[in-house]
């Protein structure tokens, strides 16, 4: 999954894909540690995904509290004014 893809997702959307690839990568390597996957490529790349969800996650949440204190800081100005 591409991170032009993942922006276009909303916050709970992600979430749910996050869950998604996890329980992907447990079946993936439980399909591993018996022998009977062809393409190792994939837990490499089930991992990256996960990472790329995460990291869209945690901007997302970092943007949020950038607002939230850009807010409170105005909201002070203004009482103070």
């Amino acid at each position: 999954m591409k991170i032009n893809e993942i922006r276009e997702l909303s916050t709970k959307e992600i979430q749910e894909r996050i869950d998604e690839e996890r329980r992907s990568l447990v079946d993936l390597r439980f399909t591993h540690s018996l022998k009977q996957l062809t393409n190792t490529s994939k837990l490499k790349d089930t991992k990256k995904t996960i990472a790329r969800l995460l990291t869209e996650l945690a901007n997302r949440e970092k943007d949020e509290q950038k607002e939230a204190t850009v807010t409170e800081a105005s909201n002070v100005e203004k009482a103070d004014a």
